[in-house]
């Protein structure tokens, strides 16, 4: 069994970050946001449009660098690396789930999963990636191409292909936004288990109540700081929460 990360460790810590775009007249999108999620923990970070969720997914992953504070992604000091030492490290610490899938339409099913570990220059585990397959239920459909797939399918393989690189954490950007109902609930209940069962650490971005309800625990933001968390939470006050925030 892989155990992805110990439980007891903080997988990502954000101290006192902030971020500022260029030609966004000088607000920042994350005003001095600390936060520690826990390893083997199912996060949700929610929030307003414009709160900074989808930032500080960004800057907890490696894909932006904050303006200031510090950013540790399994123990690492991510911040303080340069090109090309911050890909490398994002290529061995993070996965990634997004939204519109990002699978490459030219290759199949399996050379989708093993993509990221032949770009990060590893010898795939072709045996965890036969497994992670099984697990998402696509172990028949490995020659398949993307545009065979249903949309459901095509995020299933996203979610194999993120945890066939055993990352210390699965960053998830809205991953069930461009799906319906059913096949979000599948998703999720595979991050859920993926956490559950593997000790996965899964951070996901999402605006739905309902899914951020499936988390262990819900950060919120409001105009780019943390407003408020709460643990084991029902959607209903989740929404609550959402409401809150949109009216102020």
């Amino acid at each position: 069994m892989y155990l992805a990360s110990d439980p007891v460790a903080a997988a990502v810590e954000l101290e006192d970050v902030s971020k500022t775009y260029p030609g966004g007249g000088g607000t920042p999108a994350l005003r001095g946001v600390s936060a520690r999620l826990a390893a083997g923990t199912f996060s949700a970070v929610m929030g307003p449009s414009g709160s900074g969720k989808s930032t500080l997914l960004n800057c907890a992953a490696g894909l932006e660098r904050p303006s200031a504070g510090r950013v540790r992604l399994a123990g690492e000091d991510i911040g303080a690396l340069r090109e090309p030492a911050l890909t490398r490290a994002r290529r061995r610490q993070a996965g990634f789930v997004f939204q519109s899938f990002n699978l490459v339409p030219a290759l199949s099913v399996w050379q989708n999963v093993l993509l990221p570990q032949r770009l990060a220059g590893v010898r795939p585990d072709r045996r965890w990636a036969d497994e992670v397959l099984a697990r998402v239920g696509l172990s028949g459909r490995k020659s398949a191409r993307p545009d065979q797939l249903s949309g459901g399918q095509q995020q299933r393989v996203a979610v194999a292909r993120a945890l066939a690189g055993r990352p210390q954490v699965l960053f998830a950007d809205e991953p069930t936004g461009a799906l319906d109902l059913a096949a979000g609930h599948e998703v999720l209940a595979l991050l859920r288990e993926a956490v559950d069962e593997l000790g996965q650490t899964v951070v996901m971005v999402t605006h739905d109540p309902a899914a951020a309800a499936w988390a262990d625990q819900v950060l919120f933001l409001a105009d780019g700081q943390v407003h408020s968390s709460m643990s084991d939470v029902s959607a209903a006050q989740v929404a609550a929460v959402m409401t809150e925030l949109s009216a102020r």
